[in-house]
């Protein structure tokens, strides 16, 4: 086979790597977040909630990368579940934002067991995983500049 053609094998794909790896990760934290009531995205919304209580509905959206709207379901049902509060500003009424009840609090420490168990199913050395990441963050800012 010559250099061109394998550039368009599939297993030589950068972006098939990444793919299946996503998959395989997010399938990995299926179970682990069953028990605690959360799926994938409403795990993503409560560690930026944890991480910062009261943020902007946009603020949200904007650490995702995703749109507001996309984001609405997902606030409506951890609401539904009791772990948040969605709050219009009084001094702007178009601005939503999302704070945590205790109840949405207090699940914080049953996720921090779901980090670990990712973390060791891993099987790769902090240390790596960290760098991987590392990596992963300056890819994506290179792609979200273009």
């Amino acid at each position: 086979m010559s250099i061109k053609e394998d550039a368009l094998l599939l297993d030589n794909q950068l972006c098939f790597s990444l793919y299946t790896t996503s998959l395989a990760m997010t399938q990995l934290y299926k179970p682990l977040l069953e028990p605690i009531g959360l799926t994938y995205p409403q795990y993503l919304i409560m560690m930026i909630l944890w991480e910062e209580d009261g943020i902007g509905l946009k603020d949200i959206g904007a650490r995702l990368n995703q749109k507001s709207g996309a984001l609405t379901p997902v606030m409506k049902r951890l609401e539904e579940d009791g772990l948040l509060q969605r709050v219009r500003v009084p001094d702007n009424e178009r601005q939503l934002d999302i704070r945590l009840t205790a109840k949405g609090k207090a699940l914080k420490a049953e996720a921090y067991k779901v980090n670990q168990c990712i973390v060791e199913s891993c099987g790769v050395p902090v240390d790596e995983l960290i760098e991987l990441k590392g990596t992963l963050d300056k890819l994506r800012a290179s792609l979200l500049k273009t």
